[in-house]
């Protein structure tokens, strides 16, 4: 019986047809690549159809994914982490074969990687098949770092840390592969490697009288890191401020910039603030990942209401649409999944935004550059000249910007942007407290959306259980209601870092300015008229929406008490 070929079996998969291989084949010789490779980078399949493919074809176990309880450090520490790279191999120990060394490759063809992966481990080795990109992602993640306490006594070993010491800045590197650098670099690259290992959202470097602590925020909550030495503080401010491109002589005013660099071949773009304290200076740094996208509109979670008028608002030829919430609630996430849906060849988009934080192709972004003169209201302005059909402020800071804004939506454009308010009523006010006319807004406002981000369980130790009626009361649930619902607490575990959660969802509350709702801005209704006439009218409440995740097994009710404020007028449904 004729074995069948790699070809045979994405055939017999509905990957490829037997015609497109054949063309294939023919135009990878042009390129001197394989044909396979080819077809993955022409995008024709995907890398973990090929890697299936293989998998079957040479009869080995086929890994989709590798976790952190697979990549042992001490399997991986035996292994230079350029050789793993390079080859595109990486040992673990995985559970289906807990006796062996599993090796997983993309291309079991390729002989020499493994047989000296063979010569260097003891242990009997099992060869597996991923793809690349799952392969190197693991590696990029698990390789181990030095670990800390090392770290902390090659300081001790250097003796007295000067701040004048020359650091050298990291330039294009990956601060991964740096492991042969000077004791405080290592350390500084250690400290930013973990936050992006930990899929952190700020680092802070905080000095107090006798110890350096570092701390870093992830999903919302900050967590304690490592406690360098104290002595090593002024090396590891200057170090930071080095890469940051600030005046490390400066120590008496607050500094602000930021750092662009490589972590994990992530591209990771780093804004850096410098306040002098006490006892130093405190330094904390926001990451936004350049390779990170936006997620879909459909899938932000929205209630069917919400979505609803939210699709209506966007549908609008000229008006605003606000986003508000505080810093770090996913207001721009959420204006990007809203520019995906509308960002089409027949329309002109341009942003104004510090910073930019994700690129879109076919649209026009502008990074505000403050020292050179170019704010959100100088950067508005010339947008307008630009013929744009959808404008997006990443925010209003000021009434200058709020008043072009304004003029913009009435010169006939959408404009997006977001506010800092509590609520989406309270976004109203917060315009007129601004100087801008009641009849302004009524004319040109279309709706307001508030957003917060709560805390996802984690599904792999999440807990049923029966909470006190003083919470559920304050959620709005009734006793008896609340014996229909599955309630769920938080418990911990080693998939998430032992906090019981893991990720975030949005909750949302979504106001539409209708026209009795526009006639009370007009007549200065204040917020909770307002909020109550857009309740009557459908709107749901954050800690309605919030309800609804804590229904549906998504979020705990601490949760949602934490971010979405409780009102007099909710009521037990």
């Amino acid at each position: 019986m004729k074995q069948r070929t790699l070809s045979d079996i994405l055939v017999d998969q509905g990957v490829l047809s037997a015609e497109q291989i054949q063309r294939i084949q023919q135009e990878a010789v042009a390129q001197s690549l394989s044909w396979d490779e080819y077809a993955v980078k022409q995008g024709l399949m995907t890398a973990l159809d090929l890697a299936h493919a293989r998998a079957l074809y040479y009869d080995l176990p086929y890994i989709a994914t590798i976790s952190e309880k697979m990549a042992v450090s001490d399997i991986l520490s035996q292994v230079p982490l350029r050789f793993l790279r390079d080859n595109g191999v990486l040992p673990i120990r995985w559970e289906e074969h807990p006796d062996y060394i599993t090796v997983v490759t993309d291309d079991p063809d390729r002989f020499q990687p493994l047989d000296e992966l063979r010569l260097l481990f003891s242990e009997p080795l099992l060869v597996a098949v991923a793809a690349r990109p799952v392969i190197t992602e693991a590696i990029n993640k698990y390789y181990p770092f030095e670990g800390e306490k090392e770290m902390i006594a090659d300081l001790a070993q250097e003796g007295e840390l000067e701040p004048e010491m020359d650091f050298s800045t990291i330039g294009e590197e990956d601060i991964v592969s740096m492991a042969s650098e000077a004791p405080i670099i290592k350390l500084v690259n250690h400290i930013l490697y973990q936050a992006v290992k930990r899929g952190a959202s700020d680092i802070h470097i905080e000095p107090f009288e006798r110890e350096l602590q570092v701390r870093y925020r992830i999903d919302g909550i900050l967590h304690d890191g490592m406690r360098p030495p104290k002595r090593a503080q002024s090396a590891i401010v200057s170090r930071l401020k080095i890469m940051a491109n600030m005046n490390i002589a400066e120590k008496r005013v607050p500094q602000d910039n930021r750092i662009q660099l490589k972590v994990a071949n992530k591209a990771i773009d780093i804004r850096v603030s410098v306040l002098p304290v006490v006892y130093g200076e405190r330094l904390v740094m926001r990451l936004l990942d350049k390779t990170k996208t936006f997620g879909k509109l459909e899938a932000l979670g929205m209630n069917e209401r919400d979505y609803g008028a939210l699709m209506h608002s966007i549908a609008q030829p000229n008006g605003i649409i606000l986003m508000t919430g505080p810093t770090g609630s996913g207001k721009t996430s959420t204006l990007y999944a809203i520019l995906s849906k509308l960002n089409s060849p027949e329309v002109n988009i341009i942003t104004v935004e510090d910073p930019v934080e994700y690129q879109m192709n076919g649209i026009g972004q502008v990074q505000v550059k403050e020292k050179v003169g170019l704010t959100f209201a100088a950067a508005l302005r010339a947008i307008l000249r630009q013929d744009p059909d959808i404008v997006m402020i990443g925010e209003t800071r000021d009434t200058e910007t709020a008043q072009i804004a304004i003029q913009a939506a009435l010169t006939g454009h959408l404009v997006l942007s977001t506010l800092h308010t509590n609520s989406a009523a309270a976004t109203v006010t917060r315009l007129v407290d601004m100087g801008i006319e009641p009849f302004l807004i009524a004319s040109t406002l279309i709706s307001v959306i508030a957003q917060r981000l709560v805390r996802r369980l984690c599904d792999t130790c999440k807990q049923r259980y029966a909470p006190e009626s003083s919470a559920l009361a304050l959620l709005g649930v009734s006793p008896n209601e609340s014996k229909k619902i599955a309630f769920y607490k938080a418990v911990g575990c080693d998939d998430c870092l032992h906090t019981g959660y893991k990720g975030r969802i949005a909750i949302f509350e979504v106001m539409v300015v209708s026209g009795t709702i526009a006639r009370m801005i007009v007549e200065r209704a204040d917020t909770h008229q307002l909020q109550q006439k857009a309740r009557d009218e459908g709107m749901r409440l954050l800690i309605e929406d919030g309800r609804d995740k804590v229904k549906q097994g998504l979020t705990t009710i601490e949760e949602v008490l934490a971010e979405a404020s409780f009102g007099e007028s909710v009521a037990v449904s």
